[in-house]
């Protein structure tokens, strides 16, 4: 069962989170990106906290700005430091008596560059790390920078930016971000997709008329964006080695139908990550939670088994 609540922050932010397992047990946290929100995950948590699957408490917080969390103003706000603040506050809550450390931290799109962000800056707050389609900033830089193919498909990224942005996602009952999560590499075209049902598209819609300033907030805030004129963007951007390592455990899964984040993005991650294991999955979108949760649950659940085995 999904427990719903409002968790307060020391430093003035709320967060709502879906939950399901006992609080005290090890946690599982979980990390959306845009357009979604923190529901994407209701299959994942219901499945981790059964006893069977490990029986682990599992949060899936809703990021700033969306659904019901505080949703500052300011686009400065939405700076990953300040999102990496926000999860790290979450993780020292739910983990009291748990050491203040994560059993594992999944994450996909947004909720995976606030989670990179993390591992690299706040170590000790997790065990391990999974990541569904969200780039890593060394190789996304490199592919924005240099591959032609990704610029093109990162596009998306600069219509974000407009200040009237949110209008247009809203107009026509969201046309724009239905074909955003209806987009395929078909000759074909787009078809609405099995999973996405009546009751699926309730839940989106909920958590786009609560507002989508905090989604495209995100784009806004980052530089990590293709160039354009007088917009040098990622091309103006170099990161120091320092802020890209990542020293957790760490398991990588990437849909490769992905048509907004490329293959290319997954080479050279072990250039970052000193302990990776990738996990590609054919004929699978950009939205593989929604389309093959248990395979996801599959992989995240044998990774979390061998891990404990070294541990141990």
């Amino acid at each position: 069962m999904i427990e719903t609540y409002l968790q307060p922050l020391p430093h003035g932010i709320t967060l709502s989170c879906r939950a399901a397992g006992e609080r005290g047990r090890p946690v599982l946290m979980f990390l959306h990106g845009f357009p979604e929100a923190a529901f994407v995950w209701d299959v994942l948590l219901a499945h981790f906290s059964r006893a069977e699957n490990g029986g682990y408490r599992c949060v899936a917080p809703n990021l700033r700005g969306f659904e019901q969390s505080s949703a500052p103003t300011d686009t400065g706000a939405y700076r990953p430091k300040y999102l990496v603040q926000d999860v790290a506050a979450l993780i020292e809550i739910e983990t009291q008596g748990q050491g203040g450390q994560l059993a594992c931290l999944v994450a996909h799109d947004w909720g995976g560059a606030v989670a990179w962000s993390l591992a690299n800056q706040l170590p000790h707050l997790a065990r391990q790390l999974v990541i569904i389609n969200s780039p890593h900033p060394g190789t996304f830089l490199r592919e924005l920078k240099n591959n032609p193919a990704q610029q093109a498909a990162s596009a998306y990224m600069n219509f974000l930016i407009r200040p009237d942005a949110e209008q247009l996602l809203a107009q026509d009952d969201y046309r724009r971000l239905w074909e955003f999560l209806t987009a395929t590499k078909s000759e074909s075209g787009a078809r609405t997709p099995d999973w996405l049902t009546d009751e699926v598209k309730t839940q989106y819609r909920a958590v786009w008329d609560a507002g989508l300033s905090g989604g495209c907030n995100l784009y806004r805030a980052s530089p990590l964006r293709p160039a354009r004129p007088a917009d040098p963007a990622a091309a103006a951007v170099d990161l120091p080695r320092a802020m890209l390592t990542v020293g957790l455990p760490t398991l990588v899964i990437w849909a490769m139908d992905d048509t907004a984040l490329l293959p290319g993005l997954i080479e050279g991650l072990d250039a970052y990550v000193e302990h990776l294991t990738i996990q590609t999955v054919a004929e699978a979108s950009h939205w593989i939670v929604h389309e093959k949760p248990q395979q996801v649950a599959q992989f995240i659940a044998s990774f979390l088994r061998s891990n404990s085995l070294q541990n141990s």
